[in-house]
C-alpha cells in the first residue's frame, strides 16, 4: 500500500475550512462601500460568509464565530478576516463596527477556546498593536500594520483580496493560495503601491505565526479545485496541507536538532508529500 494511502487512513476524511469576513464602519460613504465590496468578494472567493453594515455588530460577530466553529477539530481551519478601520489608544486595539467596537481582548476570548487551527487577518489600521496579544500556537495573526502607531487607512485589504483571485499569488505552484502566500503577495503589492505613488509608506504588514497556521489553504483553482469533487482527493489535499505545515515547523526547529535527525525527518516528510501529490494528480 502506498505511503499516501497509509497516511490517509490516519486522518479524517476531509478537513473543514470555514471563513468569516467582516466589514467594519467606513466613517464616510467611500470607505463604507469599499470595505463592504472587499468583504463580499473575499467571502465569495473563499466560499465563506460576510457580515457588513448594521449586521456587523459585536454580538453578531461573536455568535457567527461560534456558529462556524461548532464541531471543528484540530485539523480544521477557521479564517476570520476583519476589513476596515482600527484604532489603538496606547493600550487597546479596537475594530470599528456599529455599536461598541470589538477589542483585541474580546477577539482573544472568543478564539482561544476553539480547538481548530485559526487564521486571523486584521486588515485594518493600527492592527499591529494586537499581534502579540493575539498570537497563539493554533493561530496565525496577519496584520496590515506592524504597530498601533500606523493609523492611516490601509491599502493592504485590497491586495489581500486580489491575492485570492490571482494565480501569481500561488508561489509554490500547487494550485492553491495559502494564507502565507496571500500575505506575502499583499505585502509586496502594498509596498509597490507606495513606491509607484512616490509616497512615504504609512503601513508595513506584519505577522505572528508560532504554530505554522498560515500554511492553511484559502482558495484552490485548476486541478486542485476540481479535486474537491472527489472525497478521496479532498482528503489527500488536506493531508498535503498538513504535511506542508509539518515541514515548515521542522525547518523552524532545525537549530535544535541533530543534523542527521533533521535530515531523516525532512526526507520522510518530503517523500510522503511527493507520494500524496502523485495520488492527487492521478
Amino acid at each position: 500500500m502506498r505511503l499516501a494511502a497509509l497516511l490517509l487512513l490516519s486522518f479524517s476524511i476531509h478537513a473543514a475550512e470555514r471563513t468569516l469576513v467582516v466589514a467594519g464602519l467606513g466613517g464616510e460613504p467611500e470607505y463604507e462601500q469599499r470595505f463592504q465590496a472587499l468583504a463580499r468578494e473575499a467571502a465569495r472567493l473563499t466560499g465563506g460568509e460576510a457580515l457588513s453594515g448594521p449586521q456587523a455588530t459585536r454580538t453578531a460577530i461573536r455568535d457567527k464565530i461560534a456558529q462556524l466553529a461548532a464541531g471543528l477539530s484540530p485539523d480544521d481551519t477557521l479564517t476570520l478576516v476583519l476589513i476596515g478601520h482600527g484604532t489603538w489608544d496606547g493600550e487597546n486595539y479596537r475594530f470599528n463596527i456599529p455599536g461598541p467596537d470589538v477589542t483585541g481582548e474580546e477577539l482573544r476570548s472568543w478564539l482561544d477556546p476553539l480547538p481548530c487551527r485559526q487564521v486571523l487577518v486584521l486588515a485594518t489600521s493600527a492592527s499591529g498593536a494586537a499581534l502579540k496579544l493575539l498570537a497563539h500556537p493554533r493561530r496565525a495573526v496577519l496584520a496590515a500594520t506592524r504597530s498601533g502607531n500606523e493609523k492611516n487607512a490601509v491599502v493592504f485589504p485590497r491586495y489581500w483580496v486580489e491575492a485570492l483571485r490571482d494565480p501569481a499569488a500561488d508561489t509554490d505552484k500547487n494550485e492553491a493560495v495559502s494564507a502565507l502566500e496571500a500575505f506575502r503577495y499583499a505585502t509586496q503589492k502594498t509596498a509597490a503601491f507606495f513606491e509607484t505613488q512616490k509616497r512615504l509608506a504609512t503601513e508595513h504588514a506584519a505577522m505572528e505565526d508560532p504554530g505554522g497556521a498560515a500554511r492553511a489553504t484559502l482558495v484552490r483553482f485548476g486541478a486542485a479545485q476540481a479535486a474537491l469533487s472527489s472525497p478521496q482527493k479532498r482528503a489527500l489535499l488536506a493531508q498535503r496541507e498538513k504535511l506542508e505545515i509539518e515541514i515548515e515547523k521542522l525547518k523552524r526547529e532545525k537549530a535544535a536538532l541533530a543534523p542527521e535527525d533533521y535530515r531523516k525527518r525532512l526526507q520522510a516528510l518530503l517523500v510522503a508529500l511527493a507520494n500524496i501529490q502523485e495520488e492527487i494528480e492521478r
